[in-house]
């Protein structure tokens, strides 16, 4: 769907945009976490209006602080279901894989975790030395990086929590240089499109923390101490949200996928200095595969956030979240969203699968 495009510098396109922001249902009941609502409304209008975004900046006023990482395997969520719902729930799988929980507790008890897990700082520098001896890159500038992963979701649309099959989504990331307006394509449900430049970057999207190219990863330190303090600065402070748990996820949305090995490894590491990050023995993904967790909970919003990993492998399996109390947007333990990551590869035009 494409907004109309006015001859008033295209005044008649942000008319459109803002009555059909007017017309979104409000999420009646839910607090979502600082930047949340916008994040996704954001992206809900470069779908619809990808022609046209350019035209329409957004002011640094109304911009939501929390930049969407397009075309990473843990942030591709359909976007227009996020939008009109305002919340997130996974629950159980309709289509393919086992049946997931909705509820995210294993059923051991809090002192048989406890006692099944590692220091979280041993547990991440295993990850890490695995993550070192990859042989992913280099990656051109004129590639893409291909991803395919399965993700559920709940919407709220109707009134009524409503679980939506498990869902697969192919997404190839454009690796050019400097500032882009198209940064790749996304498939899903049969449908493909384009993603767009962030709304308000009339230039473009650059390369950096919203949009991860491997060149620009491999710029990144690999100190940990200097990765951890550099990403920190290029993280967005948000109201009524624990800095560090933003760092926290801002670090998941660069994990998976072709990463340059080194800055891989300093991702994992780095994450170990954050407080409050700890292992969660019991992690599962999107589709059932059981691994282990590295985990940290927003205590303002108890909202907890999970990386899996491959027991055997240590390769990154996927990400879910999950309410860790009970609070006006659900039960603790009901999951908000959960993601498998399938296959990632490198490939030299958008649209076509490695395997073409």
């Amino acid at each position: 769907m494409t907004a109309t495009t006015g001859t008033d510098d295209g005044r008649d396109g942000r008319d459109d945009r803002a009555e059909l922001a007017r017309l979104l249902p409000p999420a009646t009941g839910f607090a979502l976490p600082p930047g949340r609502h916008e994040h996704h409304r954001e992206r809900l209008m470069n779908q619809i209006d990808h022609d046209t975004a350019a035209s329409a900046p957004a002011s640094a006023k109304d911009r939501a602080p929390a930049r969407p990482r397009l075309l990473r395997p843990s942030f591709l969520a359909p976007a227009i279901t996020f939008a009109l719902a305002g919340v997130l729930v996974a629950g159980y799988s309709a289509q393919g894989g086992p049946d997931l929980p909705v509820r995210a507790d294993s059923g051991a008890s809090a002192s048989e975790r406890a006692g099944a897990a590692q220091p979280v700082a041993l547990v991440l520098n295993r990850i890490s030395d695995a993550a070192a001896k990859s042989d992913a890159g280099p990656v051109r500038d004129d590639q893409f990086l291909y991803s395919r992963s399965k993700m559920q979701h709940g919407d709220f649309t109707s009134g009524k929590l409503v679980t939506t099959p498990l869902e697969e989504v192919e997404s190839w990331s454009s690796q050019k240089p400097g500032p882009q307006m198209k940064l790749g394509l996304v498939r899903r449900g049969g449908s493909t499109s384009p993603v767009n430049a962030d709304l308000g970057d009339t230039e473009g999207t650059a390369p950096g923390i919203a949009r991860p190219t491997y060149r620009w990863m491999a710029t990144l330190p690999t100190d940990p101490h200097k990765l951890l303090a550099h990403i920190t600065a290029l993280t967005p402070k948000r109201e009524n949200q624990e800095h560090d748990q933003a760092v926290f996820d801002e670090i998941g949305g660069m994990l998976g996928g072709v990463t340059p090995p080194g800055t891989a490894a300093a991702l994992y590491k780095a994450a170990a200095l954050i407080p409050g990050v700890v292992e969660a023995p019991d992690a599962v993904d999107a589709i059932g595969r059981k691994g282990i967790g590295i985990a940290r909970v927003d205590a303002q919003y108890s909202w907890r956030s999970e990386w899996i990993f491959d027991p055997e492998t240590l390769a990154y399996l996927g990400s879910r979240s999950f309410l860790a109390d009970d609070t006006e947007m659900g039960k603790k333990g009901e999951l908000l969203g959960a993601d498998a990551l399938i296959e990632s590869a490198v490939v030299d035009e958008a649209g076509v699968r490695p395997q073409d």
